[in-house]
Order: structure tokens, then sequence, then C-alpha cells
């Protein structure tokens, strides 16, 4: 029974160092994980004050604000790698030369 929970434990740091490890390939990856949590949860706050909106009106304004914080984020990490491959990239092979 001993050997089932020291592999439980060892998966999860496993995910844990392999989720540090994807973060530092692409930083934003984590930060629009960290925008949609934050997004939904102040949907969700807002849920008992949003008046005399309808609550299908209200998760479909969150949705949209969640999924454009992600897909921003994206663009970014794209936009980023972009320029490390193209504009540093070849800046430090024609030092090298």
């Amino acid at each position: 029974m001993s050997a089932d929970t020291a592999s439980w434990s060892s998966g999860s740091e496993n995910q844990a160092s392999k989720l540090v490890e994807k973060s530092k390939k692409s930083p934003f990856v984590p930060i629009g994980m960290t925008g949609f949590a934050a997004i939904v949860g102040y949907g969700l706050y807002k849920l008992r004050t949003r008046g005399d909106t309808k609550m299908s009106v209200h998760l479909i304004h969150t949705r949209v604000a969640a999924q454009a914080c992600v897909v921003g984020a994206m663009t970014l990490g794209v936009l980023y790698t972009m320029y490390k491959e193209y504009v540093v990239k070849p800046s430090e092979t024609n030092l090298s030369k």
C-alpha cells in the first residue's frame, strides 16, 4: 500500500516539474491560465450583483472575456516566439561569423 502512495507523490512532483519547465519555455501559458482563472473568478463574484441582466447573458460575457484573455496570451506567445526565432537568432548568427 505504501508503494502506491509513493508512486502518486512522485507523479505529482513530476507534473509540477513539467509545468515549471513548460512555463520556462513559453512564459505566456501560465499568464493565460492565470488570466482565465481571474476572469472566471471575477465573473462568479459579479454573479450576485448582476442586476437585471439575465444569467445567460452574464455567462456569455464572462466566457467571451475569458476566451479573449487566453487568445491574447497565445497571440503574445506566438509573437514572442517569432521574435526570438527571426529577429534575435539571425543577429546572433551574424555576430559569430
